[in-house]
C-alpha cells in the first residue's frame, strides 16, 4: 500500500483537503497506473503558526513536504531512475496545482524505501506469511 504525507502549516492546509487528496492519489496513479488508486493512503498533516522551523527560527510561510513511502525494491529495479524521477515531479505537479506555482521550486519530496519485512498489517509482518508472535 502507498502511503503520501504531506506536511503543510495548517492556514494554508485548512480548505484544501479533498483536492490535495485527489491530486496526490493521482500523482501515484500517474506513475503505476489506476490499478494503485484504491491502495493509496494519503495523510495530510496541518502544522500550526510557530511549529515550523527554518535556521532556528520559525517561518510564516513554508512550501508543503511530501513523504512517499514505498517497497524499497523499487528503487533495485532497472528503471528505478526514472520512476524516481516521475514520482518527484508528478508530486510537485500536484502541490503546485493546489498550493499555486509560486510554491513550486520549494516542495520538498521524499521517498522512502520500506522493506516488505520490516513492516506490517493487520498484526502481520508482511509478506512472511507467519503468524504474529503471541
Amino acid at each position: 500500500m502507498p502511503h503520501v504525507t504531506l506536511h503543510a502549516l495548517e492556514e494554508e492546509l485548512a480548505g484544501r483537503e479533498a483536492l490535495l487528496i485527489e491530486h496526490l492519489t493521482g500523482a501515484v496513479v500517474s506513475v503505476y497506473g489506476e490499478w494503485a488508486r484504491p491502495s493509496v493512503d494519503v495523510r495530510l498533516i496541518g502544522v500550526p503558526a510557530g511549529r515550523w522551523g527554518r535556521g532556528g527560527t520559525a517561518v510564516a510561510t513554508a512550501a508543503p513536504s511530501v513523504t512517499f513511502g514505498m517497497r524499497e525494491e523499487v528503487f533495485a529495479r532497472d528503471d528505478a531512475a526514472t520512476v524516481v524521477a516521475r514520482l518527484v515531479a508528478a508530486f510537485t505537479d500536484a502541490v503546485a496545482a493546489v498550493f499555486g506555482e509560486n510554491c513550486r521550486d520549494d516542495v520538498l519530496v521524499e521517498l522512502v524505501g520500506r522493506p516488505t519485512s520490516r513492516s506490517g498489517l493487520g498484526g502481520r509482518v508482511i509478506g512472511d506469511g507467519r503468524t504474529p508472535a503471541g
